[in-house]
């Protein structure tokens, strides 16, 4: 037995070797292996040196195995123990807006903008809630919550008039001295059986940014959804763009779904993202295969990250709005997240008389591709425009809500060469203004010094006048609706729909910091979303009040002592 000079330097070396040990034999993949590491582990343990007769010789290293070498490579180097791994930059693209101001009537007294039939910011900001992050305020567009519910407008009778125009007037939830105002419009059903045949391209994004699960095989999935829909009379290609374009499947009938599916299946993620190329391409095929009187779509599945090629957003946006004007309508939809780029996914729709969604689910593709396939596909009306004019006698302040980036100027209401918004057969569009009668004492905006804020009174019944233009798919020229607005319509109290409206609008409002509710706060929203009852039968509505509690507990300990926006989220402009 050896005798050290120093206790603590014994224990010291003891502790030490114990700790290899450990690490070896747990390294090691059978008891060999630990055997040997023991051995191993024996001659290279610190030792004090010995007083006395010196030690024995050594025995020699044993072969060393790869789990012993792993081992040792880690205790080498601890610090690799406590290195936390580094997350992907977040490179997610929202584009910027404030919301709408609100307007004395007596100094504009008109409010023009174009129709929105998009959702894809409800079902993104859905995506991130669920996952436990605040989103940033600029991925929220309260037209695009609003317009992702069915909110049961009148249908039209016929198909003469393309869609009926319908209004509903009642105090404000948040407020009692102020009215909302709700415009809804539903485009004529038709039934799949009578869809025009449709000529669709599905350009694929497949780059290597759409490996992960909630793109590309979310994808696939999705499509496949599509394809079960069509008829003998429909046809589809597949053109896919990574660093370079190419055509997967050229024009194919759609009762040949084996054929289709397959070449779906074969689809793989790999490369930098040439986006411009699959465009160009996607419309040669369109062209190639165009039905006269039937549905030309490009449906563009990506997830914006165009990464080589024509990467400008205005060279993409100017190629897009170029290839309208061939009857082939462009419609988005956004996949996955990191580096999703609503802003330009957003916006190529816009330019391409089509919609923009994003699919973040099995179930959000069945209700886009599947249940809502007639509106997503059919194009009923075109550049619809809503004008509505305020009676100054009647209305002292309006807000628009929503539709920031689809406000139009006066002028372009009448002026048919100005792009608007698409309705597809049975789609929905509710628009909400709050507005401030005169002689309340909750106007928003202070009495003039050098000003008329008493308009003379009048004996017209109207609070506003509606006027809405449209265009017949493939007509240069718009038809003008025309409805008066009348204060003899306001309700003691909001319907049901308005309620739940209303509650959908406050929610988009408390997630861009809460500024036009008046405090309305999160208990006012699940107050007013709740009194509708329809969380009990309708699964969309029981999903949004589960949306708000989540968000609620996401703001109430978000690191903003204001509990206004999400850490690294823009800021809200006042």
């Amino acid at each position: 037995m050896h005798r050290y000079p120093s206790r603590s330097t014994a224990r010291v070396a003891a502790l030490a070797a114990a700790l290899v040990a450990g690490l070896a034999v747990t390294a090691c993949s059978s008891t060999r292996e630990a055997a040997v590491a023991r051995e191993d582990l024996a001659t290279v343990a610190p030792k004090a040196n010995p007083v006395g007769p010196p030690p024995p010789p050594a025995p020699p290293a044993p072969v060393m195995y790869a789990p012993q070498a792993m081992a040792r490579s880690v205790v080498a180097d601890a610090s690799h123990w406590y290195r936390p791994p580094v997350p992907p930059a977040n490179t997610e693209n929202y584009a910027d807006f404030d919301d709408n101001p609100v307007h004395r009537t007596s100094d504009q007294p008109v409010s023009t903008f174009s129709i929105d039939v998009d959702t894809g910011s409800y079902a993104n900001v859905r995506r991130m809630l669920l996952d436990g992050v605040r989103p940033p305020a600029d991925a929220v567009r309260a037209e695009e919550f609003i317009n992702y519910f069915d909110h049961g407008h009148p249908a039209p009778t016929s198909r003469e008039v393309p869609f009926r125009v319908s209004t509903e007037l009642a105090p404000a939830p948040w407020n009692a001295g102020r009215q909302l105002l709700m415009i809804g419009i539903k485009g004529y059903d038709v039934p799949r059986a009578d869809l025009p045949p449709a000529n669709l391209v599905l350009l694929v994004d497949t780059s290597g940014s759409m490996h992960s699960a909630d793109k590309l095989p979310l994808l696939k999935r999705a499509m496949g959804m599509l394809v079960r829909q069509l008829r003998p009379q429909d046809t589809i290609s597949i053109v896919v763009y990574a660093g370079s374009a190419g055509l997967v499947l050229p024009p194919t009938a759609g009762n040949r779904q084996g054929e289709i599916l397959a070449a779906l299946e074969q689809l793989q993620a790999g490369g930098s993202t040439n986006g411009g190329a699959g465009i160009q391409l996607a419309y040669d095929m369109a062209r190639q295969g165009y039905v006269e009187g039937g549905v030309n779509r490009i449906l563009l599945a990506t997830d914006g990250d165009f990464n080589v090629g024509t990467v400008d957003q205005g060279a993409l946006e100017t190629l897009v709005a170029d290839q309208r004007r061939s009857g082939i309508a462009l419609t988005t939809l956004g996949f996955g997240s990191g580096n999703y780029n609503d802003a330009l996914a957003e916006r190529l729709a816009d330019l391409g008389n089509g919609n923009h969604a994003y699919i973040d689910s099995a179930l959000e593709a069945r209700r886009v591709l599947v249940e809502a396939m007639g509106s997503t596909l059919l194009t009923i009306a075109s550049d619809v425009k809503i004008q509505v004019e305020f009676n100054p006698a009647r209305v002292a302040e309006y807000r628009l809500v929503g539709y920031e980036n689809r406000v139009l100027r006066n002028e372009d209401f009448a002026n048919d060469k100005v792009d608007a918004g698409e309705i597809g057969a049975g789609h929905e569009v509710t628009a909400l203004y709050e507005i401030t009668p005169v002689g309340s004492d909750q106007a928003r905006l202070p009495a003039l010094r050098y000003g008329n804020d008493r308009p003379a009174a009048t004996s017209s019944g109207e609070i506003a006048h509606l006027r809405l233009r449209y265009k017949q798919p493939g007509s240069d020229r718009s038809r003008l609706i025309e409805t008066p607005i009348l204060h003899s319509a306001l309700r003691p109290q909001a319907s049901d729909s308005l309620m739940f409206t209303a509650a959908v609008a406050g929610f988009a409002d408390a997630l861009r910091g809460g500024t036009h509710t008046d405090g309305w706060g999160w208990d006012g929203i699940l107050a007013a979303a709740r009194s509708t009852g329809r969380e009990h039968n309708d699964s969309r509505h029981a999903e949004f009040i589960e949306l708000v509690e989540q968000a609620r507990l996401l703001v109430d300990h978000s690191d903003d002592p204001a509990g206004n926006r999400s850490a690294g989220a823009a800021a809200v402009s006042d």
